[in-house]
This record gives structure tokens, C-alpha cells and sequence, in this order.
């Protein structure tokens, strides 16, 4: 009997140290997958401050968890799923996906340019899309659903990306790597994004309770600073969606066999490490976003006019032609 015991529970034992090794190893797939897609996830960073740009300090971070939580759920409800069940029966309907969702951030991107310059023809671009909200709760809902939205695309990157970047078969383990490596991603991101916009609260905090005239120097420090950060942050972010929109829709086509695009970037880079050898991998990437973002801007400016006088007139048929829901 106690032979029969100790064999189980070395069978046992054996079975924990599998499923550790597993566990190890689906985490350590998962950090690797992560640092591949740490361009888009700057990207995201960068993007959602934007959302809550104009609210009241109380309503920032209930914001910022409305956005994570639909982020989340964009993962792993939606994007998940798709990806594994794409990648297996197919496989070619994931570039022109992406490619969509990379016109939706360039026009994004152009949108937010247009309405820094043309501030009133952009609003009547707006209002010729949708209903203007009249109250502070339909402006947070839509900018919320916005964010959401523009996380979807972001995220898409972001898990193929790492799909990619999985070097196990194994169907269920890259599921498991696959929801690892978005959560965290998801948690890293937005608990970066709520420090970011809860700075100048903690700024005033300090200012007012900090012990000592360095200390209080210092918060005062910050909230004159932070608005200026969040202005950079905005630049940033639209420079991201369009710059990401951009090398998706570029790197589509590419591999549609249409490489002008790729060619030119390729020039671009290999000109700027030329130029600048002793910061080469950085004038390169620089010098890659650069010609993302201007393939973004030309594609979003088509994109705003197609949106006003195509896509928005036919959802609005669209919606004409369904039952109405009542109220």
C-alpha cells in the first residue's frame, strides 16, 4: 500500500512539474510575443490619453477602466478567437482585415489633423456622420465607444503580431500564450495611461502636502508641465494612429505584389542609417515612421471624403432599411 502511494505521488509530482515547465513556458512565449509588439503598444499608449482630453478630473479614470475593460474584452472575445480560427482555415483573410482597420486609424489620424486646421469644416464633417451629443454622459459614451473603436484596430496589430511570434503548434498553447501576452499587454498599457493623466493631480497633491519647499517646488513643477506633456501626447498619439494605419495599409499591398510603398520606405531608412551611422537603427525607424505617416496622411484625406459622401450615406440607408427598435 504505502509502495502503491508513494508511486502515485511521485506521478503526481511528475504531472506539477509538466504543467509548471508548461506554465513556464506558455509566460516566457508570452513576454517574447509581448517585446515583438512593443511598437504598436507604444502606439496604444500613446493614442488613449487623447479620450480624455476635456472631462473633469472625477471622470479620468472611470474613462481610462471603461476603455481597458472593452480593450480586454476586444482581446479576448473578439480578436482571440478570430485570430486562431483565421490563422487555421484562412489564413489570407487576415491582411485585408488589417488593411480595413488601417484605413480606419489613417482616416482617424486624418481626421484629428483636419480638425486642428479646419476646425469648423471638420465639425460640419462630423455632424454630417453622426448626431452631436448634448450632454456631458453622450459625449463620454462616444468618446469611450471611440476609443474602443480605435483599441480594436491597435489590438488587431498587436495579437497577430504576436501570433506570429508564437513558436509552438501546439493549438491550445498558443491560445494560452496568445490571451497571456493581451491581457498583459492590456494591464501594462492602461495602468500607464491612468498615471499618465492622474500626473497633474498627483502634482497638486504634492504642492499642497509635500514637507518640504524642494518637495512642494516639485509638484508645482509638474503641473505646469503636465499640461504641456499632454498637449506632446496628443501630437504623438495622432502621429501613431496614422503611422501605424499607414506601414499596415504599405505592408498589405506588399504582400497583394504591389512593393512602390515597401521600396520607398526601404530607401528612406537605408538613406537615413547612410546619413546618420552612429545612431543608425534610431535615424532608420524614424526615418520608416516618417513615410508611414505621410502613406497615412495620403490615405486618411481620401479617406474623409469617402467617409462623408459614401460610407456614411450608405449605413444611413443601411439603418433606414431595419426595423426600428422601440423606445
Amino acid at each position: 500500500m504505502s509502495v502503491g502511494l508513494l508511486a502515485l505521488l511521485d506521478d503526481v509530482a511528475g504531472l506539477v512539474k509538466v504543467a509548471a515547465a508548461s506554465l513556464d513556458d506558455v509566460a516566457g512565449q508570452a513576454a517574447k510575443a509581448g517585446v515583438k509588439a512593443a511598437g504598436a503598444v507604444i502606439d496604444d499608449a500613446a493614442v488613449t490619453p487623447n479620450y480624455v482630453t476635456g472631462f473633469t478630473a472625477d471622470r479620468e479614470l472611470p474613462i481610462v477602466g471603461k476603455i481597458a475593460w472593452g480593450s480586454i474584452k476586444n482581446k479576448l472575445i473578439f480578436l482571440l478567437p478570430a485570430a486562431l480560427l483565421l490563422s487555421l482555415f484562412v489564413p489570407w483573410l487576415i491582411t485585408p482585415l488589417l488593411m480595413i482597420g488601417g484605413a480606419y486609424l489613417c482616416y482617424e489620424g486624418a481626421e484629428k489633423i483636419f480638425h486642428a486646421l479646419r476646425p469648423h469644416d471638420a465639425e460640419a464633417h462630423e455632424a454630417s456622420l453622426e448626431p452631436a451629443a448634448i450632454n456631458p454622459q453622450s459625449m463620454e459614451d462616444r468618446q469611450v465607444a471611440g476609443a474602443i473603436k480605435t483599441d480594436f484596430i491597435l489590438s488587431a496589430e498587436i495579437m497577430t503580431i504576436i501570433l506570429a511570434a508564437i513558436e509552438v503548434p501546439d493549438f491550445w498553447t498558443r491560445a494560452a500564450i496568445l490571451a497571456l501576452a493581451g491581457v498583459g499587454i492590456t494591464v501594462g498599457v492602461y495602468g500607464a495611461v491612468a498615471l499618465i493623466v492622474k500626473g497633474d493631480d498627483f502634482g497638486v497633491w504634492t504642492a499642497r502636502h509635500a514637507r518640504t519647499g524642494l518637495g512642494r517646488g516639485f509638484g508645482r513643477g509638474i503641473v505646469v508641465f503636465m499640461p504641456a506633456f499632454m498637449q506632446v501626447l496628443s501630437v504623438i498619439g495622432t502621429a501613431a494612429m496614422t503611422w501605424v494605419g499607414g506601414s499596415i495599409i504599405v505592408h498589405g499591398v506588399y504582400e497583394f505584389g504591389f512593393a512602390g510603398p515597401e521600396h520607398i520606405i526601404e530607401a528612406a531608412a537605408h538613406w537615413a542609417e547612410q546619413a546618420l551611422p552612429a545612431i543608425a537603427g534610431v535615424a532608420g525607424w524614424f526615418a520608416t515612421a516618417l513615410v508611414d505617416f505621410v502613406f497615412g496622411i495620403i490615405i486618411g484625406a481620401i479617406m474623409i471624403p469617402v467617409a462623408g459622401y459614401v460610407i456614411a450615406p450608405a449605413w444611413k440607408a443601411i439603418k433606414g432599411l431595419l426595423p426600428k427598435r422601440a423606445v
